[in-house]
């Protein structure tokens, strides 16, 4: 076919998700733009790529970034701290609520008074705001649940089919090739494990949404919403196979089954069973890395058994980090001296001076740039986001386990993956999952009693009765509030 045929029926396709998924039952904020914007961005390519302007690679694009890709950012997190303002108490609750991750970011403020390039890194924190500020504008929206549904398929009905348009018609921009010189499929990406991220995290939210879609016979537009979320369902397990990404996989299948087991009722009313699947998920993982059948797991999923050089990787990074209490710095180890020692470690590896930015595997990575105060750090948002996740089941039924999912799912992804660096997708939905259910707790009045829409014309007619009797009926006129 034709590329640009195959372009033009594509945007009809994403045009056509769009169009079936629409439901006028449910009203969100007009600012849930914002985060679907961000995640269009974070989960494909900068903006200053997409045009053609990115600067050369090399040691001063990780120092200075680029301008055009800053002022982006900016707006998107001006507009973002407007609205969190404007939203004043409902921010202050979640904020509250939410207090390990306030410490951790407090933490990694502070840690920039230490790192190599201490100017570099606070642009850095103020760029990591983003992903909190975006967190908080779907989190504290009237209807969260509904936003955060919103905010999944906005993203995923644009980034999946352009991944496919991209790796069957437009090789140049959809195809790669990995440093031994292997060829991958990058979709929207700029490599394989973004893109099987991206379908992760989209994936996940997609199969909460169709179940729930699924046991809700009432639901407005229930078969043409089923269409187009099965749809990119669909698309989302074909790309998992077409990236190639054995991490995200094995990712999907876990957070899959433990999501449909924990939906359960039986499951989901009973914490203690839910911590005894938990304990058993970490405990058969354990035992595998332990016994030495991570060997086998790694072949199983196509990969070697040194996990695709990652325990070179490992070897290498670990020694070479000089202060293990505090780290280099808030995102600067791979920008501090220390560096070096790795790749005169790994000096036989195809370019490895440019090709390595990352420890692939989060807690390593926060033990190199953060120390071993900043693991704890991140042990605690994890701890506490789990025990507040399983609480949130029974009295969250329409979010349910999809916070616990992610919880748990990113707890795994971030033994092969650097999921907790700033303006990445793992820590986006990492951090959601934990506002999330720290706010149901917290009792925000969205998650516990949903808001009844106004009519498009802007009033609602409100009546109260006893016993059948009708006492008073008013007007009031429908808020705008962002």
């Amino acid at each position: 076919m034709n590329p640009t045929l195959a372009s033009v029926i594509c945007a009809c396709g994403i045009a056509g998700f769009f169009y079936l998924n629409r439901d006028n039952s449910v009203r969100t904020s007009k600012a849930l733009w914002l985060p679907v914007i961000y995640l269009w961005i974070i989960g494909s390519r900068s903006v200053s790529s997409w045009l053609g302007v990115a600067p050369t690679e090399g040691m001063s694009v990780q120092l200075d970034g680029s301008p055009l890709d800053a002022r982006v950012f900016g707006v998107l997190l001006a507009a973002a701290i407007a609205v969190l303002i404007w939203r004043g108490k409902r921010v202050r609750i979640f904020l509250a609520a939410n207090w390990p991750i306030l410490i951790y970011f407090l933490y990694c403020l502070i840690s920039v008074t230490w790192s190599y390039h201490s100017d570099v890194a606070f642009k850095r924190w103020i760029k990591a705001l983003s992903d909190i500020a975006m967190v908080l504008v779907m989190a504290t929206d009237g209807q969260p649940a509904a936003a955060f549904r919103r905010f999944i398929f906005r993203v995923g009905f644009l980034l999946l089919p352009a991944s496919v348009l991209l790796i069957k018609y437009y090789g140049e921009l959809g195809r790669g090739y990995t440093p031994d010189g292997e060829p991958m499929n990058t979709g929207v990406t700029t490599n394989k494990n973004s893109l099987g991220l991206v379908v992760l995290v989209i994936s996940l939210g997609a199969l909460w949404s169709v179940r729930a879609l699924l046991t809700d016979k009432d639901a407005p537009n229930r078969g043409r919403r089923l269409v187009a979320q099965g749809g990119i369902l669909a698309f989302g397990v074909a790309l998992l196979k077409i990236a190639g990404s054995a991490t995200c996989v094995a990712c999907f299948i876990l957070g899959g089954g433990l999501f449909l087991a924990t939906s359960l009722t039986a499951m989901r009313s009973r914490p203690a069973r839910v911590h005894a699947l938990g304990l058993a998920i970490v405990l058969v993982g354990g035992l595998a890395m332990l016994s030495g059948g991570d060997a086998g797991v790694a072949h199983a999923l196509g990969r070697k058994s040194n996990l695709t050089g990652r325990t070179e990787i490992w070897a290498a990074v670990i020694p070479a980090q000089s202060n293990p209490i505090v780290g280099s710095g808030f995102e600067s180890f791979w920008i501090s001296p220390d560096v070096q020692k790795v790749w005169r470690t790994l000096s036989g590896w195809w370019n490895v001076s440019t090709a390595l930015n990352e420890a692939h595997d989060g807690y390593i990575e926060i033990y190199l740039n953060l120390g071993w105060i900043g693991v704890c750090l991140i042990v605690l948002i994890f701890v506490t986001g789990y025990l507040h996740a399983v609480q949130a089941l029974p009295r969250n039924p329409e979010l349910g386990a999809l916070p616990l999912t992610y919880v748990i799912v990113f707890t795994f992804y971030n033994i092969t993956e650097a999921g907790f660096r700033s303006t990445g997708v793992a820590w986006v939905f990492l951090l959601w999952a934990v506002v999330t259910a720290n706010g149901v707790l917290a009792g925000h009045p969205g998650d516990l009693k949903p808001k009844i829409p106004a009519p498009r014309g802007g009033t609602l007619a409100r009546t109260t009765a006893v016993n059948g009797r009708i006492l008073e009926s008013e007007t009031v006129y429908a808020s705008r509030r962002l």
